[in-house]
């Protein structure tokens, strides 16, 4: 994804097409022979490793193989992985004769949503995995959607191309906007993705919010009139924006104390609940926030100068742990509610463990932090 599809202004394009020269699939998939030809000495250990067969794995609908036609092969993570050094070579081998083929067709149009979903992927990875690209990546895209892809009012818009941002935004690139901020503050502690976020989530709130059924329509209330104003309820084939604005705002309620946005999350777990859980493979985002709502909930405050309060967030971040939001900064920070008040010990940085906003006292170690984190809520 960075690599092919990041756009030079630090967003993504939307999409790479599935067929090249007008057969589906022809840039990605590989022959035996192909593999045999192209890696040499390797050749074996890789076959192996991606499971490729003579009869193939991948048939183009379109153009149904001829009976003395090869194999066509998806590389698949499948079988046993060769030792690191060969499977970097093999892995640069052929992606250096892939980029010999007739490329696909990019759809080079940036969505508002659709960044969103990579800047929370990215955000999120680059946190745990320690991976400052993956980071440094997020930031660009957000940056690219607030400061390329909003009105002369500050409105967001939902598409960019040629230089320039069209159309309102829906609900979905609102919502996801909304989630990525905050997996972006989370990743930097930087308090400008913070800021907007909680700005987004009252537009989202203000534009999108049904005040008498509860739930979110898609469409903004200034937006263009229909004949009626839907509610996506779906999370397939990704979240409906319904269930990913319930989440974003729950995660914001967590931070900032504010009812508000817990009380509006909660109209759209009321609309869906029933359901989802009997359906649970339509509402899986809204599953996650259901979860949010109901388990254990527990907010953590990290202050302290970065390098002393790095060993305390790698505990937060060494496995999952639902139900947790992190906030972090080199002292109290006014514009973040979590960090108000909160200061380190005694020239130490500290955590702050806190439930409701009704914090533990505050700890100074990797493994005091450990133990907490490690208790039942």
């Amino acid at each position: 994804m960075l690599r092919d599809l990041r756009a030079p202004e630090g967003g993504f394009f939307s999409a790479l097409d599935a067929d090249s020269e007008g057969v589906e699939g022809k840039f990605y998939v590989w022959t035996v022979g192909e593999l045999r030809d192209v890696l040499g000495a390797d050749a074996d250990a890789a076959i192996a490793w991606f499971g490729a067969t003579e009869s193939g794995n991948f048939v183009d609908p379109h153009h149904p193989p001829q009976p003395d036609d090869p194999g066509l092969n998806v590389l698949e993570d499948r079988g046993p992985r060769p030792d690191p050094e060969t499977a970097a070579r093999v892995r640069e081998r052929l992606r250096e004769v892939r980029e010999e083929r007739v490329w696909p067709g990019l759809d080079d149009k940036r969505l508002a949503a659709w960044n969103a979903l990579a800047i929370s992927a990215l955000a999120d990875a680059g946190a745990v995995l320690a991976r400052a690209d993956y980071v440094d990546a997020a930031r660009g895209a957000a940056a690219f959607v607030l400061d390329r892809m909003r009105d002369a009012d500050g409105r967001l818009l939902r598409t960019f191309n040629a230089g320039e941002a069209r159309l309102g935004a829906y609900l979905e690139d609102h919502a996801f906007l909304l989630e990525a901020l905050l997996h972006l503050y989370e990743a930097t502690f930087e308090p400008r993705w913070f800021t907007e976020a909680r700005a987004l989530a009252d537009e989202l709130i203000a534009r999108f919010a049904d005040p008498e059924r509860g739930g979110f329509f898609s469409t903004a209330s200034d937006a263009e009139a229909l004949v009626a104003r839907r509610k996506d309820l779906e999370d397939a084939p990704i979240p409906a924006g319904g269930s990913s604005a319930a989440l974003g705002l729950l995660r914001l309620a967590a931070l900032t104390g504010d009812h508000r946005y817990e009380a509006a999350a909660e109209g759209q777990l009321q609309l869906l609940h029933e359901l989802a859980v009997k359906h649970p493979g339509a509402f899986g985002h809204l599953l996650q926030a259901l979860d949010e709502r109901l388990g254990p909930r527990r907010e953590i405050a990290v202050v302290g100068p970065p390098a002393q309060r790095a060993a305390l967030v790698d505990v937060v971040r060494a496995k999952l742990r639902p139900g947790v939001v992190l906030a972090g900064g080199d002292t109290a920070d006014a514009a973040v509610p979590l960090l108000e008040g909160r200061e380190g010990v005694d020239g130490m940085a500290a955590a702050y463990v806190c439930e409701g906003f009704a914090c533990r006292r505050p700890v100074t170690t990797p493994e005091a932090l450990r133990e907490l984190l490690d208790e039942t809520p």
